[in-house]
C-alpha cells in the first residue's frame, strides 16, 4: 500500500500508470463551514483574545416614578477569553532525478508477462506540485482535528509547541456526561439545546449545528426523522453539505464529521467561530518556500500558524459518553 518516503527518488517513490485515486478521506467539514484555510481573522500575535459580556436578566418591575431622582448606576463589565495559535509545517524533498523522470513507469506487478508494458501515462506531470498540495490537505486535515479535539497549551517557553483550543475542550458550561456509556435519545439532545439556546447559542437557524461521528448521526437521523416519518432534507453551510432536522428549537443543521470522538456529539453555534491566521510579512498565511540546497535534490517548507476562535463557550454544548454501537457495542 502507499506510504511515506522521506526524500522522494526513484526507488522509493515510483510512477504508475493510470487514473490516480485517493485512499484517505480529505473532508474537513468544521473547518470549511468556519471559513477554512482561506478564510477567517487575522491575528497580530500567537495569542488571539476576544471579549465577552453580559447583560441583568429583563426586570418586568423596572419602571421609575415620575420626577424620581436618577437610580443608582450600573455598568456592565466585560471579560476576555483567549487561544493560542499553532504551528503547522511540513517539509517536501525530491532528487533531481525523480523530477525529470516523470513518465518512466514501475511494472504493473500482474504475472501476467504482457502487462509489463502497458500503455499509458502518468498523470502527475509536476511531482513538486502535486506533493505541495497533498501537503496543504495533510495541514487542513490536522488543523480539522485540533479545531475539534485540541488540548490547550500556552507554553512558558519554546521547550514545548502552542496547542489550540478545540471546541470540545473548549464547552463547560453546557455539558451532559453519561458516567456509563448510553444510548443517545431525542430527550437527550433537547435538553442539551435547551440549555444552550438559555445560554445565547443557536440563534441563528442557518448555522446551528449538531455535529458527530457516523453512529451517532444514524441516531439523530433515527430519532429525529424516521420516528418522526420526516423527510429527510439538506442544505449547504458556506459550501459543506449537511443535513438538517427539525427540533423545538429551530431546524439544526447535523454535520457528519469523521475527526469526532464516537461517543460525543457537539452542538455548535458556527456563527460564533473562526480560524485565526497569523501571516509573516511578505509571506502571508501557509506559504510554501524552498529551503538550503544539500545536493541534487530540492526541498521545501510549507508553514502557517492558525488557532480556533470559538466565541462565548456556552454559546455551544455536548453530550458525551455515549454508546458507539448496537445495543452499547463498540464502534
Amino acid at each position: 500500500m502507499p506510504g511515506v518516503a522521506a526524500i522522494a527518488n526513484t526507488y522509493n517513490s515510483p510512477n504508475f500508470v493510470g487514473e490516480l485515486f485517493a485512499l484517505t478521506p480529505t473532508d474537513t467539514p468544521f473547518l470549511s463551514a468556519i471559513g477554512g484555510l482561506t478564510g477567517g481573522k487575522r491575528a497580530t500575535g500567537t495569542v488571539h483574545t476576544w471579549q465577552v459580556y453580559d447583560l441583568r436578566p429583563a426586570d418586568p418591575n423596572r419602571q421609575r416614578a415620575e420626577g424620581a431622582d436618577a437610580p443608582a448606576a450600573e455598568s456592565r463589565v466585560r471579560g476576555q477569553d483567549r487561544n493560542v495559535l499553532e504551528i503547522h509545517q511540513e517539509t517536501i524533498g525530491l532528487t533531481y532525478t525523480r523530477q525529470a523522470a516523470q513518465q518512466m513507469t514501475a511494472g504493473t506487478g500482474s504475472p501476467n508477462p504482457n502487462a509489463a508494458g502497458i500503455v499509458g501515462t502518468n498523470p502527475i506531470t509536476n511531482e513538486m506540485d502535486w506533493q505541495t498540495q497533498q501537503a496543504l490537505v495533510q495541514i487542513a486535515r490536522d488543523t480539522e482535528a485540533s479545531f475539534i479535539s485540541g488540548t490547550f497549551q500556552e507554553p512558558t517557553d519554546n521547550s514545548k509547541v502552542r496547542k489550540t483550543r478545540g471546541i470540545l475542550e473548549a464547552t463547560k458550561t453546557n455539558v451532559v456526561t453519561n458516567a456509563t456509556p448510553k444510548p443517545l435519545t431525542e430527550a437527550m439532545v433537547l435538553d442539551l439545546l435547551q440549555a444552550v439556546w438559555t445560554s445565547g447559542g443557536i440563534q441563528v437557524s442557518e448555522t446551528a449545528v449538531l455535529m458527530c461521528n457516523a453512529w451517532q448521526k444514524r441516531q439523530l437521523t433515527n430519532e429525529f426523522v424516521t420516528k418522526k416519518n420526516y423527510r429527510e432534507q439538506t442544505r449547504n453551510l458556506a459550501g459543506v453539505n449537511v443535513t438538517q432536522i427539525e427540533t423545538d428549537f429551530g431546524i439544526l443543521s447535523v454535520m457528519l464529521n469523521r475527526h469526532m470522538p464516537l461517543d460525543v456529539v457537539e452542538v455548535v453555534s458556527a456563527d460564533q467561530c473562526a480560524p485565526v491566521l497569523l501571516e509573516v510579512p511578505a509571506k502571508g498565511f501557509l506559504f510554501s518556500e524552498p529551503l538550503a540546497k544539500t545536493g541534487a535534490t530540492d526541498r521545501a517548507q510549507i508553514y502557517g500558524e492558525i488557532g480556533l476562535e470559538y466565541g462565548p463557550e456556552n454559546a455551544h454544548g455536548k453530550i458525551t459518553g455515549l454508546t458507539t454501537g448496537p445495543a452499547g457495542g463498540g464502534a
